[in-house]
């Protein structure tokens, strides 16, 4: 039995899971924002009360991680993870193995081991959320590059779009969180009410499909850079909006539609939905964690 966190930005999530993915226990606390001290000691707190006592620690986090040394760079809105080693000061403390690895690469990991991709070796998943992460198969293995930042989608630039210098980010064009928003803001609902937001969609609200079409017009765009880039066998769409079928229906449409208008591109992207959904994290990083011990 393995202990597994998730450290997110409003919530730790943790859970313990065998090796065969089966999850026996979970739960979550409110994570902490003043120091990684009090984050260590709240995850220490969960190792001591668990039903039995875990043979290891899988870590999912945000920011750049070296796997080999456990060193986290920068670490989003979790400021305080930027140089700090967690594995280790987790290690010191409990005493069983401590692997960590990006929340992105992990959700790649999750679908590689137990969901949408385990039986392709070209992929690329991409998480829509805040912004866009995800992670590239290569070979049937995560690809992490010579920088650790192979797969962070989210720093694509769109030249189209620059004015004054200042560049147009996927990760801002691709966000859902601000998708919903703009929908939002239109109804006049409430900011992240994503339920609400897709009941106009689905509706054949003129307003919100209208947004909703052109974010998907620009997840397309870039899967279709992507498939001429990497040539993968299929992209797996993941994040809290691709439970809605309506998403790989819209992006599926709007790639059509770009191909119809640019003959030129002669690639068919594969797309599908990712088979796990806010536990992706979690399997991501035990995946990790066992390809680790071996």
């Amino acid at each position: 039995m393995y202990l597994v966190f998730d450290l997110g930005g409003t919530f730790v999530k943790f859970a313990w899971i065998n090796e065969e993915g089966e999850i026996k226990e979970q739960g979550k606390f409110r994570t902490p924002f003043q120091r990684v001290e009090d984050l260590v000691k709240k995850m220490v707190d969960v190792f001591d009360q668990g039903p039995e006592k875990a043979e290891g620690i899988a870590i999912s986090c945000p920011g750049t991680v070296d796997i080999n040394s456990g060193v986290i760079y920068y670490g989003g809105t979790l400021t305080y993870l930027h140089e700090t080693n967690l594995p280790k000061m987790l290690k010191e403390i409990c005493g069983v193995p401590v692997s960590i690895e990006n929340d992105g690469k992990c959700a790649a990991l999750a679908e590689l081991w137990l969901g949408s991709i385990k039986d392709y070796r070209h992929a690329v998943v991409l998480v829509l959320g805040t912004g866009v992460g995800g992670g590239l198969i290569i070979d049937g293995k995560l690809h992490r590059g010579a920088n650790l930042s192979a797969g962070e989608i989210s720093y694509v630039m769109d030249q189209h779009m620059i004015e004054d210098s200042e560049v147009n980010f996927f990760g801002i064009a691709g966000s859902a969180s601000r998708m919903v928003n703009e929908i939002a803001k239109c109804k006049g609902l409430e900011d992240n009410d994503g339920e609400a937001v897709f009941h106009h969609i689905n509706q054949g609200d003129p307003e919100a499909a209208a947004i909703f079409e052109k974010y998907c017009q620009t997840i397309a765009l870039q899967i279709l850079n992507l498939q001429h880039i990497l040539d993968p066998e299929v992209f797996s769409i993941g994040g809290g909006i691709s439970v809605q079928p309506i998403v790989l229906e819209g992006i599926k449409q709007a790639i059509h539609s770009i191909k119809q208008n640019n003959p030129i591109l002669k690639a068919e992207p594969h797309v599908v939905s990712c088979h796990f959904r806010s536990a992706a994290n979690l399997y991501g990083a035990l995946y990790h964690y066992l390809l680790q011990q071996k």
